[in-house]
């Protein structure tokens, strides 16, 4: 664990529907949201499993089910496979450039249309600006909103905490009406990129869930490294049974 960490305080949350798999319940347990973060102090418990929305520094505590998995990329291990080879190619056209954790229209009028075309009725096409930053900022962590632009066009918006030793993928956004270009997948292979440039050894890609479509996809990105048992060990989705 990093400088000035204490064991802190750890609040229940209440139960409530599963996002990622349909007839089950989730609780999460939160850190005191008091704890105002910086970024060193989020490496420690992200090394511990745990991820952020927004300011609320949480992990998943689901009694019997195990299903939700850190997963981290060590990058200087990570090897592209064929399809994300290609992916990389055909975005050869782009340019990534960063943009400050503030409100922009034409983020927002972005982030809109994808949620409205790739999630509807998911609960985060709220066209509410202050919850769209409440829930990609956070008010002490380094967060870098990268904008993936081609000819001047604004594709996709790939939302990033840079960290100590770590690049951490908080959410991408995207057109809709460029799905073959594949520019979630050409998200995390820049953040690769941009990590081994910056000599910084992972990229920590959130949960994995393997019965989940949403999120087995992270287990694409091979080596990828698990938190399983108190510790972080090379993942085999094979061998993970259903949890």
């Amino acid at each position: 664990m990093t400088r000035r960490q204490q064991t802190p305080t750890l609040f229940l949350s209440l139960p409530h529907p599963c996002s990622y798999l349909p007839e089950r319940t989730s609780t999460s347990l939160f850190l005191d949201p008091r704890l105002k973060l910086d970024s060193e102090d989020y490496t420690g418990y992200m090394r511990l499993g745990f991820r952020r929305s927004g300011d609320f520094i949480y992990r998943p505590h689901c009694g019997v089910c195990r299903a939700c998995i850190p997963v981290r990329v060590p990058v200087a291990r990570f090897e592209p496979n064929r399809g994300q080879r290609r992916i990389w190619k055909r975005n050869a056209d782009v340019t990534v450039q960063p943009h400050p954790p503030v409100f922009s229209a034409e983020h927002f009028a972005l982030y809109t249309h994808y949620q409205a075309q790739r999630h509807p009725g998911g609960g985060m096409d709220d066209p509410d600006p202050e919850k769209y930053l409440g829930f990609l900022a956070a008010s002490r962590i380094d967060t870098v909103f990268h904008e993936i632009r081609c000819g001047g066009k604004l594709l996709a918006v790939a939302v990033v905490d840079h960290l100590p030793d770590s690049l951490s993928a908080v959410y991408t956004f995207y057109d809709p009406g460029e799905m073959e270009r594949g520019l979630g997948v050409y998200a995390v292979l820049w953040q690769i990129e941009e990590a081994r440039r910056l000599g910084l050894p992972h990229v920590y890609l959130g949960y994995w869930i393997k019965e989940s479509p949403k999120m087995a996809y992270k287990a694409s990105y091979r080596p990828l490294e698990a938190f399983l048992d108190n510790r972080w060990v090379t993942l085999d989705p094979d061998a993970v049974a259903q949890r």
